[in-house]
């Protein structure tokens, strides 16, 4: 992904909701499976972990999940994090030329 393309789903991510919170279950099989099925219909997903309760970082709860379902991090802000995967049937989001 190059810079621009991140730029660009940065500025798509501004507008989303959490949809994903990362608590004291940490990174769970549960927490993976709700990331996979949101990036597989929305391809562009924003997460939050709660520092007070949850074992991992930020950086390593987005990284972990991006590992997981074979996404990508776009951002990683304080407590929050931008995960994008492109859907090879249906893409919702084409980046600009």
């Amino acid at each position: 992904m190059t810079s621009k393309q991140r730029a660009y789903l940065r500025g798509l991510a501004v507008n989303l909701e959490t949809i994903l919170t990362v608590g004291k279950g940490g990174l769970g099989p549960q927490v993976v499976k709700e990331a996979d099925e949101a990036l597989q219909k929305r391809e562009l997903i924003k997460g939050r972990v709660l520092p007070e309760t949850c074992p991992s970082s930020p950086r390593e709860a987005a990284e972990a999940i991006a590992a997981a379902t074979r996404s990508q991090v776009v951002q990683v802000i304080g407590s929050r994090f931008v995960l994008y995967r492109r859907n090879p049937k249906q893409p919702k989001i084409s980046f600009p030329r």
